[in-house]
């Protein structure tokens, strides 16, 4: 599968978002109880945010079809939890809910969306920090090369500290990074 990426319009885009991230699968993005007004507020602020962005993941038609964040550690989401290196990029993806799922979809998704981080000559290792108790997404980020370091409290959760080097991405999914 192939994709495209775009920046996130926040306004043009907050209906599309609302219905993903209000939708059961979507739990651990805490936005369950979500409005349209609280999605837009949301992704203007990541929209504003020097070190967070926010972008769409668009299949061959160019259909929406993933959400991808990506954000700077030292100033976002684990100041003060780790300490991050030079090169460091941190990474949220949602693939939204559907009736219809595609095998390999959502390995698919990660792959790419790893694939463009690391398109970034200066992006030298991916940080995530899922849910502890998110199988399925510790499941896609070994799939990629993630290795985790250790568990830790963020406000929100509890979190499992994982990290991708260029090179581990590239040794278990064979895609040149």
């Amino acid at each position: 599968m192939t994709f495209a990426f775009r920046p996130l319009d926040p306004l043009k885009d907050a209906e599309l978002l609302h219905g993903w991230l209000t939708h059961p699968k979507a739990a651990y993005w805490m936005m369950q109880d979500a409005t349209l007004v609280d999605v837009e507020r949301a992704y203007m602020d990541v929209a504003a945010d020097e070190h967070h962005h926010a972008l769409l993941g668009l299949d061959e038609h160019g259909v929406p079809a993933f959400l991808m964040e990506k954000y700077d550690p030292a100033h976002r989401e684990l100041v003060g939890l780790y300490e991050p290196l030079p090169g460091d990029v941190g990474m949220h993806f949602l693939t939204p809910a559907t009736d219809k799922p595609v095998r390999g979809f959502t390995r698919s998704v990660i792959t790419a969306v790893m694939a463009h981080l690391f398109e970034d000559p200066a992006a030298r290792r991916v940080v995530v920090e899922p849910d502890v108790s998110n199988e399925a997404v510790h499941a896609l980020n070994g799939a990629v090369g993630f290795v985790p370091e250790r568990e830790i409290r963020k406000p929100e959760k509890m979190a499992l500290l994982s990290f991708c080097t260029r090179e581990q991405f590239m040794v278990a999914t064979g895609v040149a990074a």
